[in-house]
């Protein structure tokens, strides 16, 4: 009996160093993913997976509540809206596999979890930081291999130029609220930023661009107001330095004969299409691209579209209303959550202008592009928009 209570006592005593072991390696993971998404897709989705068992592993041994920012449940509503559209689908087993990229939602509460204890200025260091290496490869790519055409973009370490624009594009949103508005950390994001904003233009990914103006704009709004004079100052002489062909493709922008704008307005109406024949339950997650010639009109310009270029049309005329209705929900309850921890003035009040700016960059992107369905953009917007929440928050051990 005596040697029972003394080996109970040693296994005691031996909790609290395995909690900390599953603490410390928690965090490690998680910062490691913050910043390997941006090189990575594979060895980012293994660091969230070990991330996740650290995380399991304290909610069993500490008994500890599963516990998220508001916002999360939305998000979980609009899953489970998923899977019935899902299961819905004219190819239920194809859109269930879809699904998958629903399991990265749980970012929010692994964020909210190990980023307590104020490690959200270090976290965005981490970030900036990758994707500072990753621009500077960009920036390579187009000077040494010529990655300098619509045929072959710069992408970084990753697969797809829209991938690595919109990465940037949330890095970006971040080193310059750092600069607005935090009180240390700032001489790092200034020598970083010209790579940032070249690597973004030299992709000629338009939607990105837009995205990074109006970030920026609202970051000079949220500062100083004044300082939205300096913007269009800033972008003429970021242009006039431009090489020609990333002049021409931002200036195409406003063609109302480029092929790509005239293919854009016309998923519009193909969107439309889709979400009148389905408008409960949609045509099913990956089930736009096998239906596309179904419903394609004369105005279309591509045969076939892998999606509509556009996260609201898109979620809608897959999802169906209700799970657009459900991710507006979700957006809007980001947008307070983010708005309430500014407007509280906090002294790291530049992670929610940085998160603001990062959600607002999203979505002006996201009226061009479906980069709410790109799994590396999705993973790190959700890290992003959660780091407010999860640096006030005091971790208990």
């Amino acid at each position: 009996m005596k040697a029972i209570m003394q080996s109970a006592l040693v296994l005691e005593a031996s909790r609290p160093l395995r909690d900390e072991r599953f603490e410390q390696l928690g965090v490690v993971m998680l910062f490691a993913l913050a910043g390997a998404v941006q090189f990575s897709i594979a060895i980012a989705q293994f660091l969230l997976g070990v991330a996740v068992l650290c995380w399991l592993a304290l909610i069993v041994v500490r008994r500890e509540r599963v516990e998220a920012p508001a916002f999360f449940w939305p998000l979980v509503a609009y899953a489970a809206i998923t899977l019935v559209s899902a299961a819905f689908s004219s190819d239920p087993r194809a859109s269930v596999i879809d699904c998958k990229q629903l399991v990265l939602f749980v970012l929010v509460p692994l964020t909210y979890r190990f980023v307590g204890n104020g490690r959200g200025g270090t976290l965005v260091t981490v970030i900036v930081t990758c994707a500072a290496v990753s621009a500077a490869f960009g920036i390579f790519q187009y000077g040494i291999f010529h990655y300098d055409w619509l045929g072959q973009r710069p992408r970084g370490f990753l697969g797809h130029y829209m991938t690595f624009s919109g990465l940037l594009m949330l890095a970006i949103a971040m080193a310059v609220a750092r600069l607005l508005f935090a009180k240390n950390g700032r001489m790092w994001s200034l020598l970083v930023m010209p790579a940032l904003a070249f690597a973004v233009a030299l992709t000629f990914t338009r939607s990105a661009e837009v995205g990074v103006c109006a970030a920026v704009a609202l970051l000079f709004v949220l500062r100083d107001f004044r300082l939205v004079a300096v913007l269009p100052i800033l972008a003429a002489i970021f242009f006039a330095l431009s090489p020609v062909s990333v002049q021409q493709r931002f200036v195409s922008m406003f063609d109302s004969k480029d092929p790509n704008r005239i293919d854009r307005i016309a998923m519009l109406h193909i969107g439309e299409r889709m979400i009148a024949a389905h408008p409960l339950t949609g045509v099913g997650p990956n089930m736009v691209e096998r239906q596309y010639e179904q419903y394609r009109g004369p105005d279309a310009v591509n045969r076939i579209n892998p999606h509509l270029h556009n996260d609201p049309l898109q979620i809608a005329a897959e999802r169906g209303l209700p799970a657009l209705a459900l991710w507006l929900w979700f957006i809007g309850a980001v947008a307070w959550d983010l708005w309430r921890r500014y407007a509280a003035g906090a002294s790291d009040r530049f992670l929610a202008a940085g998160a603001l700016a990062s959600l607002v960059a999203l979505l002006t992107a996201g009226l061009f592009e479906y980069n709410f369905g790109d799994s590396e953009v999705l993973m790190l917007f959700l890290i992003v928009v959660t780091i407010p929440a999860a640096s006030a928050r005091t971790t208990q051990r």
